[in-house]
């Protein structure tokens, strides 16, 4: 019986008269290389040239093989022209391709189509059965309570919202913000004021504030306060403070630079602006080496006091009697919050660790002032803690969001689709609303309802995508102060958007009605 071999079964598939297989070797060798095909393309072609009469249609289900084309070593398929392309460099092309720049041509071409999409005013809804006509008469024949209600009419609004792009007025033409990129904006408790951070572009940044004001037309107006302070030091967080007043400081935590230490800074708010003739100086300010995160307390027993976390080391100090507490940790804490009911302030790790320190405890030889310790998988970005304070979100550089049961320490909802893998990025809770926002590292904004973790909405940037240009958002039921608009603020690079709620008056006017002629307002 004769013995089987690979090459004795592919023998009668060879072309008669070809000549010995080293003679081929020869002629193949001769080809140039430019002008080769990949081995797959070669017997592609010769099997395919016998068998395929025609080309198939784009719109046959046969052109949906091209997809399925086995990933080649050094070669990109292109599906629209149904042939390989050579990715490495010295090939004929003028500009060599790489798998970063088709990856990254096919995200952009992905946002355009999201950010045309974004803007139809007819959007498919998140849910079925989510729109607010709908709702209004479930509500009225009570097959909806009062709360349900509530909360999906705001996700029905927010699936609606579109983008509308702001101007911003200052008074100093020699610091335009719109020469430099917005890094990160922090609205206060009554959103009328948001402290804003833009990178410059010499290095460093500059900070400062901008004042919202809103009218019973729909329109939105932003002015810069006259001040605007440089730093060399990287702004690494920030938090409003309530020192005389709500929201009458703002406190800063900068990294530092070279030969320039880091520090925290509590600076009154006032400093912003010329037309407030009384101007304190810095409330307080020391320095540290590496400043992580920092946070404000609002528990009436502690007032005023305000936490910074750093390298392995949590520091709780007195803003009035210059009182410090000091306590040692395993890791770096990026992220801290402090409850409100409760005078507990909850820290996450870049080990994924998060604990809580309750501030009433004053021994901290006892290790009993961990009042509570929960991990995840990943360093954590950002902690906010819900008004039943048995109740904690978490989001980490895994792009994990998860809700945690402080009692229990036990996750007990995860919200998906939030995408990062290294950025310090925050997420905003509107627990009135019902609505979880956060912005991620491939800078889509994404929304989701806090109760069920269902993914609502997914808004483009208006930018392309870049490490550089991640948005920051601010999201309030009132901008601009009591009775104001419902909307989302987003700023990136130089450019600041408003997405409201309902329909949008840039210039306070209304539709022309025979009552009003048209009259500006």
């Amino acid at each position: 019986m004769k013995r089987w071999t690979w090459r004795g079964s592919h023998s009668p598939h060879r072309r008669q008269g070809s000549g010995p297989r080293h003679g081929r070797r020869d002629n193949e060798r001769r080809r140039p290389d430019e002008d080769a095909e990949p081995p797959y393309r070669r017997t592609h072609s010769r099997s395919a040239a016998a068998t395929a009469p025609a080309p198939p249609s784009p719109s046959s289900p046969s052109s949906t093989r091209s997809s399925a084309a086995p990933e080649l070593p050094g070669f990109y398929f292109d599906p629209e022209k149904n042939r390989y392309f050579r990715l490495l460099p010295g090939h004929n092309n003028c500009n060599p391709l790489t798998r970063e720049q088709l990856q990254r041509k096919e995200r952009e071409k992905e946002r355009l189509k999201m950010l045309e999409e974004d803007q139809n005013p007819q959007k498919k809804a998140p849910r079925p059965g989510l729109n607010c006509s709908l709702l209004l008469q479930k509500r009225h024949l009570g097959l909806l309570p009062e709360n349900s209600y509530c909360r999906l009419v705001h996700e029905a609004k927010v699936s609606g919202m579109m983008r509308h792009k702001l101007e911003i007025e200052s008074t100093d033409n020699s610091s335009c913000p719109d020469t430099d990129n917005f890094r990160l904006i922090v609205g206060d408790s009554a959103c009328e004021r948001v402290f804003t951070v833009n990178d410059v572009s010499h290095g460093g940044c500059k900070y400062g504030i901008m004042n919202f004001s809103s009218n019973s037309r729909g329109s939105l107006s932003v002015e810069m306060c006259d001040n605007l302070y440089f730093t060399n030091r990287k702004v690494n967080s920030i938090s409003w403070a309530s020192v005389n007043y709500p929201d009458s400081h703002v406190l800063l935590c900068l990294v530092g630079a070279a030969d320039t230490p880091g520090c925290v800074s509590l600076l009154p708010a006032s400093l912003f602006s010329n037309s407030d003739p009384d101007q304190p100086g810095m409330l307080c300010s020391f320095k540290i080496s590496a400043a992580w995160s920092c946070a404000w307390c609002l528990n009436p027993q502690f007032d005023k006091t305000f936490s910074t976390g750093l390298s392995r080391r949590v520091i709780l100090k007195d803003a009035e009697t210059g009182r410090t507490q000091t306590y040692n940790v395993s890791s770096d804490v990026l992220a801290q919050q402090f409850a409100l009911q409760a005078p507990v302030l909850f820290n996450g790790c870049r080990s994924g660790e998060i604990f809580s320190i309750d501030l009433r405890q004053r021994s901290r030889r006892d290790p009993s002032w961990r009042a509570s310790r929960f991990t995840q998988e990943s360093a954590i970005t950002s902690v906010r803690v819900l008004q039943d304070e048995n109740y904690l979100l978490a989001a980490d550089m895994l792009g994990q969001i998860k809700l945690w049961d402080v009692r229990g320490t036990k996750a007990v909802q995860e919200y998906k689709g939030h995408y990062n893998e290294h950025a310090y990025l925050p997420i905003h809770i509107c627990e009135r609303e019902g609505l979880l926002l956060a912005v991620g590292q491939d800078c889509y904004t994404r929304v989701w309802s806090l109760r069920d973790g269902h993914l609502l909405r997914t808004i483009p940037s208006p930018h392309p995508a870049a490490n550089d240009m991640i948005p920051s958002i601010v999201f309030s039921q009132n901008l601009g102060g009591a009775g104001g608009l419902p909307g989302l603020l987003l700023a990136v690079k130089h450019d600041l958007y408003y997405y409201p709620y309902n329909t949008y008056h840039p210039t306070g006017e209304l539709p022309k009605t025979p009552q009003e002629g048209g009259a500006k307002v």
